[in-house]
């Protein structure tokens, strides 16, 4: 008999007759569509075989009808078992308890480990996750997923420049890199300063080196600014130049701005499903309304159940339906003319250092046709103009 798991999952009996007419009993559950399999005859003549819980109803009234002798040896499967641990419920429910206690315990979170960071650093970080929820005691379940909890470190602690989050068993393994300004390696070889770009000098402080511009100074790409070359003409020396040089630069952008701008935006609403999942194969758990949503984005997180060091080919998902809506933004000419200016300026800003920035604009041109509006705009701007150049045989 093919799939016998699935006989065993509603039942089975062992069945044993003797008497005459054995075979015919045999053909009778035949008849009356009675499964049986592993059928043996012993020594005294009498058959054993199995049937279906399902069928004994139907062998009794065989028996009525034969002059054999029909008694049960055996029963097996599940609801066999389920009976046998009704009985023995205290057991039961003690094993369950166990059962349920390890897995909650292997889906805790028990450790927090972080590498790579100084003392203060680190408990600046254990800090945030006590924030966010990660600390130790927490079911795993209602963590943020590691890249999560990777974005708000990298985004709220200042004294870091990466960190990666990565979850092993029941403990959380962060690797820091911290931001740790490498002291700048002195020159031995000398070297001359010159501008990287056309400016006009604005802040200077020569260290190092003969100055050879002066405030306010135009000077031009490639231009000395200090000379590495030292004294008199027939004593000179050569040293490494060095100097803080700041003019003020010039930067032409052409920026374009929509009057009218569609793009769509999270309302706030949204909506969870949750799955048990095997493999591939969802099984929906809770959230079994259909999702309403005309425009929408899903966000899909999936937690990898655990017992003890194993993980399980369970895991337990959610979907996150987030509601999106179609907004449409109206600029007059004036508030486009302003945003394009913002934009250009961040843009340059974006490219500049914290000692660096945008000191003024000026619209050279200005267009508004075909309901756009297009502005070409000089930005000033200071910024560092140093550039080193080694002094080579001859200069």
């Amino acid at each position: 008999m093919k799939n016998q798991w699935t006989s065993y999952l509603h039942g089975v009996v062992k069945v044993n007759i003797e008497g005459r007419g054995t075979e015919r009993f045999l053909n009778d559950c035949m008849r009356e569509s009675i499964v049986i399999w592993k059928v043996k005859r012993s020594k005294n003549n009498s058959l054993s075989f199995f049937i279906r819980l399902q069928d004994v109803h139907a062998l009794r009234s065989v028996v009525r009808k034969n002059e054999c002798k029909c008694r049960f040896e055996r029963r097996a499967g599940f609801p066999f078992l389920i009976r046998k641990s009704w009985k023995n419920s205290g057991f039961v429910l003690g094993l369950l308890a166990f059962l349920v206690v390890i897995f909650v315990l292997s889906n805790m979170i028990w450790g927090i480990k972080v590498e790579g960071a100084s003392p203060e650093t680190e408990h600046i970080i254990k800090k945030e996750l006590a924030r966010i929820g990660v600390k130790t005691g927490k079911l795993q379940f209602f963590v943020e997923n590691p890249d999560d909890i990777q974005k708000s470190l990298t985004d709220n602690i200042e004294q870091i420049t990466w960190v990666g989050v990565e979850l092993m068993g029941t403990t959380y393994h962060l690797k820091v890199v911290e931001k740790n300004q490498p002291e700048e390696e002195e020159l031995v070889s000398p070297r001359n300063i010159v501008a990287e770009k056309e400016a006009v000098i604005k802040k200077m402080f020569v260290e190092q080196g003969q100055p050879l511009t002066t405030l306010n100074e135009h000077v031009t790409k490639g231009q000395v600014l200090v000379s590495g070359l030292i004294g008199k003409e027939e004593d000179q020396k050569k040293v490494p130049a060095k100097a803080e040089i700041y003019g003020e630069t010039w930067y032409k952008t052409t920026i374009t701005i929509p009057l009218n701008t569609t793009f769509q935006v999270l309302t706030g609403d949204t909506k969870d499903k949750h799955f048990l999942q095997l493999g591939n194969f969802r099984i929906p758990i809770w959230g079994f309304g259909k999702n309403t949503y005309k425009t929408f984005e899903v966000e899909d997180d999936v937690y990898h159940l655990k017992f003890l060091n194993f993980t399980l080919p369970i895991s337990y998902a959610t979907e996150t339906y987030l509601e999106k809506e179609e907004v449409t933004r109206k600029y007059t000419v004036e508030q486009a003319k302003e945003a394009a200016l913002d934009r250009g300026r961040k843009d340059i800003e974006g490219n500049l250092d914290d000692k660096e920035k945008v000191t003024g604009e000026k619209v050279l041109h200005q267009t508004n046709e075909n309901g756009k509006v297009r502005l070409t705009v000089l930005y000033q701007a200071i910024e560092n103009i140093v550039k080193t150049t080694p002094i080579v045989q001859g200069d």
